[in-house]
């Protein structure tokens, strides 16, 4: 069986979204929720499920990750702890895909799902179960999802509205926005301005 196409955008896309969610999480005093370190971004909902995104070089990305209540999958690990049938997330895919999905195991979690991209596009094995990817709706994968969140965010520590154009430009700014970007989104006392800045820089490398 032949791998499957995934329609998720590119990780280029993701960046802007992903950083900007940081940016705000850092500001917080929550930055361990999304962060970028070299040749990883990780993003977590707070509840124990996860994504981490594995820049390869050459183009290539692997996405893994697990919803502990909506994936149906159960690999390796997993599969044995309860006792369930294995749906092997590497079915059919290179090489390239396992050192992350490793990286995951060495750090003990259950892995879900496995995505790959190869510099045009996104897939993954052939199996037919949720693998608990579209439950955990990261902010990285949907614009209006990360204007949601981070509006929500912010308006729970203030009166003031947040303005969604606001939103829109710290996502479009890429991982490079600037204080007063920021300040517009989360203007919020207490909040380290700078510190989401430097933690939106990560994910430009």
């Amino acid at each position: 069986m032949a791998l499957v196409p995934v329609d998720l955008p590119t990780p280029t896309t993701m960046r802007g979204r992903w950083a900007a969610f940081a940016a705000i999480l850092a500001a917080r005093g929550w930055g361990s929720g999304a962060f970028a370190e070299p040749g990883r971004w990780h993003y977590d909902d707070g509840g124990g499920n996860w994504a981490d995104l594995h820049l390869l070089g050459d183009g290539r990305a692997v996405l893994v990750g697990h919803d502990h209540e909506y994936s149906d999958t159960y690999f390796r690990a997993a599969a044995t702890y309860f006792q369930e049938e294995e749906t092997d997330l590497l079915a059919d895919a290179p090489d390239w895909w396992e050192p992350p999905v490793a990286a995951a195991e060495g750090d003990g979690l259950w892995v879900g799902f496995v995505y790959g991209f190869g510099g045009s596009g996104w897939s993954r094995a052939p199996y037919e179960i949720e693998d608990g990817f579209a439950s955990l709706h990261p902010v990285f994968a949907d614009h209006e999802r990360c204007r949601e969140l981070i509006v929500e965010f912010v308006e729970n520590e203030v009166e003031t509205p947040v303005r969604p154009a606001d939103v829109d430009a710290l996502i479009t700014a890429d991982g490079a926005p600037t204080r007063e970007q920021l300040r517009a989104v989360a203007d919020v006392p207490g909040w380290d301005l700078d510190a989401g800045v430097a933690a939106a820089a990560a994910f430009r490398g």
